[in-house]
């Protein structure tokens, strides 16, 4: 079957850049690979074996639904759920043997009484907020012109520690700004962590794995490691911002969107395209019509903005982005017909259109684009194996 438009994944460059992660941590720091999203829109269930055959211990997804597919596909490895699970499918976090992320103590508490009533423990790891401003226990200070956290949050981690359905595995944060290059604030987030830690431990509450390092984190603060890392983006070969170190990793871009030309036709000058007649033709050129729009994940915002690699060279959207098509201009190439390949970005033999560059034009961020483009575009592998 050839496909009209799809992704090509090189699940070797997961491998290399999990092993790139392994190389920056020490030997009994746990890697933990975060496949959520369906790993950044790569695909979750070739991912996670592929990081778990190149150094990753274990897993992290968002929701529920995401484990139990990797448990369905045969993924025995611990998996860590970040969001929240409702009471209703605590039987499903017993079942597939999934930990959960716990942040308040009332719903611990009924999370524990259902487990209780199932006869089985929840694996947990309890998150708290040291400057995130999202998930977590709140630690931050009263307020500015003190350091000092609200200490009923340690009783509140007493509580949920002694609950009897809960079995603690761990405890975490996560960093706001580890990307930034003024490293600062995720160094006041990191000391607030480790002291809250220390505080919990002169109550005789020992936490089994801490944890704290994003990509970010991972490439750039090595005393962020501690138990374990979690990296995401830089398993998919693209480094967390602009501003990241890039000396100390070498990360390889897994993923290429690729898409065909459908029609190829001669037009003058003055010829009107796509919705809205938003561009108009210059001069005599040549166009050609794709099989991409933004229901495949193409950004709409790019209309006679963007551009596409063919042969090598750079050609411009011209017109609207439609739901399933796009045009572009491809006066001045000789000899192209219907049924060429099109990269919309990613490498095209020597050449390359970064999803960086994408993402730039759009305002927005690479995690964005990667992972926005939906199920209804086919992933390739390759290798068809995971290494």
């Amino acid at each position: 079957m050839q496909h009209q438009i799809w992704l090509d994944i090189d699940l070797r460059a997961i491998a290399h850049n999990c092993r790139q992660v392994k190389s920056l941590i020490p030997d009994d720091t746990s890697f933990m690979a975060v496949v959520k999203a369906n790993a950044y829109g790569h695909g979750d269930i070739q991912v996670a074996r592929t990081a778990l055959n190149n150094g990753a211990d274990c897993l992290a997804v968002a929701r529920l639904q995401e484990a139990i597919s990797l448990r369905q596909a045969g993924i025995r490895a611990p998996i860590l759920i970040f969001g929240q699970t409702s009471l209703e499918d605590v039987p499903k976090l017993a079942e597939y043997d999934l930990m959960q992320t716990v942040y308040d103590p009332d719903i611990a508490y009924k999370i524990s009484k259902k487990a209780v009533y199932l006869g089985t423990r929840i694996k947990s790891h309890i998150k708290i907020d040291t400057g995130m401003g999202r998930l977590g226990l709140n630690t931050l200070p009263e307020d500015k012109s003190s350091q000092t956290y609200d200490h009923t949050v340690l009783e509140s981690i007493a509580k949920i520690d002694s609950l009897p359905g809960l079995e603690i595995k761990g405890m975490f944060t996560h960093f706001a700004q580890a990307d930034n290059p003024d490293k600062s604030y995720t160094l006041e987030q990191l000391h607030r962590f480790l002291h809250f830690a220390t505080d919990l431990k002169f109550r005789e509450i020992n936490i089994p794995v801490l944890h704290a390092a994003n990509s970010a984190a991972t490439i750039d603060i090595p005393e962020s490691h501690l138990g374990m890392v979690r990296p995401g983006i830089m398993l998919y070969g693209l480094y967390p911002s602009p501003h990241q170190n890039n000396t100390l990793i070498d990360l390889k871009p897994a993923m290429a969107f690729k898409t065909r030309i459908i029609q190829v036709k001669d037009v003058p000058a003055g010829f009107k395209v796509s919705y809205g007649s938003t561009y108009t033709t210059p001069a005599p050129t040549r166009l050609a019509t794709l099989s991409a729009g933004y229901a495949d994940g193409y950004p709409r915002i790019l209309s006679s903005r963007g551009c596409m690699l063919i042969r090598g060279c750079r050609a411009p959207v011209v017109g609207r982005v439609c739901m399933d098509q796009t045009v572009i201009d491809i006066g001045g190439l000789q000899g192209i017909q219907p049924g060429e390949e099109v990269t919309i970005f990613g490498k095209q033999g020597e050449d390359l259109l970064p999803v960086e560059e994408i993402a730039d034009a759009c305002s927005t961020i690479h995690y964005e684009i990667v992972s926005s483009i939906p199920g209804r575009v086919p992933r390739i592998y390759h290798p068809h194996e995971e290494q």
